[in-house]
């Protein structure tokens, strides 16, 4: 049985820009090409690394792995399932972005019930679970607390924990620990190592460059929608003795966009 846990072949997307977002990307061109034929795998057991900056198209990415945005061309499967099987594909995985918004007046133990039941969990395993990861990211004391009078930190360690209710084999960070005050920032990147030691796969988009460098097992490095280079970590470094993950990929970087010029 193989050990990758998704593949991802040729993915491309496009949108059609407004009048607006043609302003916002300096651009005249009514169609963006967010994702450019992508492809890469990611296996069970490891940090998968999406790196590029903003508006390289890491997001998109994730949105249609995560099913939420249909691709134009490609495919994509999770576990050998298509993601064109939206239902099955979401037991599977997680996804968290910072554009989760939870409403003020619920409680963390309001919506851990609410989205267990969702997700059609007993009683006993939502319980365990809630104990369990109430007390790892130290939302137990303020269970009765309601969302709208929590810190930004509390609220996102909440969210976190709701995306990770059903216990799933693949998580999606986008942006893992943007905003998040150094402690917090800690208990997130502690627990996503948890989460690789017991076997899932953790696929983050990010653009801070020392989090790969010290979290992730592989990397795909993301520029203007293309994949420019996707290897283990390790392997990159030692392909370039003396420069770090930043200065290699500023290097990548000028790279494309001298050959865009000419």
């Amino acid at each position: 049985m193989s050990n990758e846990s998704l593949i991802v072949k040729n993915l491309t997307k496009t949108f059609i820009l407004s009048r607006k977002q043609m302003k916002l990307n300096h651009t005249s061109e009514r169609k963006l090409t967010a994702v450019d034929d992508v492809s890469f795998s990611t296996y069970h057991g490891e940090i998968f690394g999406l790196l590029g900056p903003n508006g390289a198209g890491k997001t998109t990415t994730l949105r249609c792995i995560a099913t939420l945005i249909k691709p134009d061309k490609g495919e994509i499967t999770v576990d050998g399932i298509d993601v064109k099987n939206d239902v099955e594909v979401k037991r599977r995985i997680a996804f968290l972005t910072n554009e989760l918004k939870l409403e003020d007046q619920f409680t963390p133990n309001y919506l851990f019930g609410y989205f267990s039941k969702l997700h059609d969990i007993d009683e006993a395993t939502s319980t365990a679970r809630k104990k369990e990861l109430f007390e790892k990211f130290g939302i137990d004391k303020f269970a009765e607390v309601k969302i709208g009078e929590l810190s930004s930190g509390m609220k996102q360690k909440v969210s976190i924990v709701i995306s990770l209710v059903h216990d799933p084999d693949i998580v999606i960070f986008d942006e893992p620990t943007n905003g998040l005050d150094v402690l917090t920032a800690k208990t997130v990147t502690d627990y996503l190592k948890d989460l690789r030691a017991a076997g899932k796969t953790i696929i983050i988009s990010t653009h801070i460059m020392n989090l790969v460098e010290k979290l992730c097992d592989r990397v795909g490095i993301i520029i203007k929608g293309r994949l420019v280079l996707c290897d283990k970590v390790s392997d990159i470094l030692a392909f370039h003795p003396g420069a770090d993950i930043e200065q290699i990929f500023f290097d990548l970087y000028s790279e494309v966009y001298r050959e865009e010029r000419i």
